[in-house]
């Protein structure tokens, strides 16, 4: 196929570009690339990318594509807590016109990676692609909203499925330190201490960003009529945990480290575990690789091998919020989040 990736230059587009190139696929990116100054460890770039906001994005830049696979989105909470509206605006409303301009210029088909934060509050119970919808943040609702949306534009000629990924961990060129995997061990290889933020009580489905590549490439390659505008959890039902029980798989992994708790750390609203029966049922061609354990090996040895420091990933270098807020002050970027000059170097 000849495939659009939007969100290229992202978190899980860094690692999920090379999968689709592996598999056969001919990829051409596209990313506004918020985060040039903020790349972990070596990084080669092997995917063509055209620097560009999904938001400028017309028509005929979509035509002669097989496929879109959409990844591009302000993907975290801080984020969306900047200003809610623009997280609406780019991650619900540039997304349902990506689709309507995918479909426009002939595009078959339209993977779309949503979330398992779609079901927000849910208690203790398992949660399926049936469950009610209860999203307690502005980047739930707007995967919510994108769903809701997209899936009305399904018909003969455009298919769209919906990957609701449980939350992502796992070692990338553009790596994310605000989700919970990924921080737990930064904090205890940094500080000697597994730092919770919350209770530890809540649930959480986790998922390495290599296999939630590997279920974009299950989709796209099996018959359209068996993932037509549905919606998958991706991820594996022995994969929820409990926040304290990722903690204690982190105190065991890297050495001389104990839990702690931030001094607010109080019930985090978000508590849900997913089902993902369905995935595996319908899609048995997704095999995923990794577990917890294996992941948090992988990030230890990572932040071992750049001698990440805690003034790395708490500060602007990489906590996305504060990059965006270094380059809008000194005007790099519009409150917008239009580029408006390039950036000195980091």
């Amino acid at each position: 196929m000849r495939i659009l990736l939007t969100g290229s230059r992202g978190y899980i587009g860094t690692v999920m570009g090379p999968f689709l190139v592996q598999a056969g696929h001919e990829v051409i990116g596209i990313d506004t690339d918020l985060y040039r100054r903020s790349t972990f460890g070596p990084w080669r770039e092997s995917v063509q990318t055209v620097v560009k906001d999904l938001r400028a994005l017309e028509a005929k830049d979509l035509r002669g594509f097989d496929a879109v696979v959409h990844l591009a989105a302000l993907s975290n909470d801080p984020l969306g807590d900047l200003n809610p509206q623009l997280t609406y605006d780019i991650n619900h409303l540039a997304s349902v016109r990506l689709a309507a301009l995918a479909k426009e210029a002939g595009v078959g088909r339209f993977v779309f990676a949503s979330s398992c934060s779609n079901y927000g509050a849910a208690g203790d119970a398992p949660v399926n692609e049936e469950s009610e919808l209860n999203p307690v943040t502005a980047y739930g609702e707007s995967k919510v909203r994108v769903e809701r949306d997209v899936s009305k534009l399904a018909d003969d000629r455009f298919s769209p499925t919906f990957l609701r990924c449980a939350t992502a961990y796992g070692v990338s060129p553009r790596l994310r330190f605000d989700i919970v995997l990924n921080n737990l061990v930064a904090w205890a290889f940094t500080s000697g201490k597994v730092m919770l933020k919350s209770d530890g009580s809540p649930w959480r489905p986790i998922v390495h960003i290599e296999d939630i590549s590997r279920a974009f490439l299950a989709v796209l390659s099996v018959p359209r009529e068996r993932v037509h505008a549905q919606a998958f959890n991706i991820g594996k039902n022995d994969q929820n945990y409990r926040i304290r029980d990722i903690a204690q798989i982190v105190k065991e992994t890297v050495p001389g480290c104990e839990i702690a708790f931030a001094d607010d750390a109080g019930p985090d609203k978000r508590n849900y575990r997913a089902d993902f029966s369905k995935v595996a049922r319908l899609l048995p061609e997704f095999q995923p690789q990794w577990d917890a354990r294996k992941g948090a090996r992988q990030l230890h040895d990572a932040y071992r091998a750049t001698g990440l420091v805690l003034a790395d990933f708490e500060g602007p270098r990489y906590r996305r919020i504060d990059q965006i807020k270094q380059l809008m002050a000194a005007g790099n970027l519009g409150p917008d989040l239009r580029w408006l000059a390039e950036p000195a170097a980091a």
